[in-house]
């Protein structure tokens, strides 16, 4: 029998490892997480899942929204709620794209209480009905249904009346990514 001195010297090949992934940034893990959601996030349940402070996650939002300022995208924001949207100079073709078709215009009087909401929210429909002196409970009810505004409450007074707010619809429909941006708006008071 031969023995071949080479096959005993040989060493079985090292698998090779794949690289490690590089560790993802809080910005990327923020902009993953906001890209995955199906809805608005709250700011504490990113930092719940991400396991750091929300002052962190607020830090990474900041950074995320200046990074998306030239983007495609944006991060939209609503009180704590945050999402990433596509940019509003894009709607008409997304909508091209998705086969969306323009949904029905909004009347003058569903953009009048719109606006009262959008700048005093919350408030509630008699606010509202004193602003602009007549009832606004059939407008206010088509912008419900159209999911513009929301109810978000119930005034701690007489009857307990109903609170209502916009919603991340609402900044979406009118391109917006907090209500910060809304144009400076003087309105009378109610009852003014």
């Amino acid at each position: 029998m031969l023995h071949d001195e080479g096959a005993a010297n040989e060493q079985p090949e090292a698998p090779v490892l794949p690289a490690p992934r590089p560790v993802p940034s809080l910005v990327q893990l923020v902009e993953s997480l906001l890209f995955v959601a199906s809805e608005p996030v709250r700011v504490v349940q990113l930092a719940r899942v991400i396991e750091v402070p929300s002052a962190a996650v607020e830090a990474a939002l900041a950074e995320l929204t200046s990074a998306c300022r030239e983007r495609g995208v944006r991060v939209q924001r609503h009180g704590d709620l945050v999402q990433l949207v596509s940019a509003p100079e894009a709607a008409q073709t997304v909508g091209r794209f998705l086969g969306v078709q323009a949904s029905g215009r909004l009347s003058s009087a569903a953009l009048e209480v719109l606006a009262i909401i959008a700048y005093r929210q919350p408030l509630t429909r008699a606010e509202i009905d004193a602003i602009r002196g007549v009832d606004s409970s059939g407008v206010l009810r088509a912008l419900l249904a159209r999911t513009l505004v929301t109810e978000v409450g119930r005034r701690m007074s007489a009857g307990r009346p109903m609170l209502y707010a916009t919603t991340p619809s609402f900044l979406q429909q009118f391109g917006l990514t907090t209500l910060s941006e809304l144009p400076a708006l003087e309105l009378p008071h109610p009852g003014a």
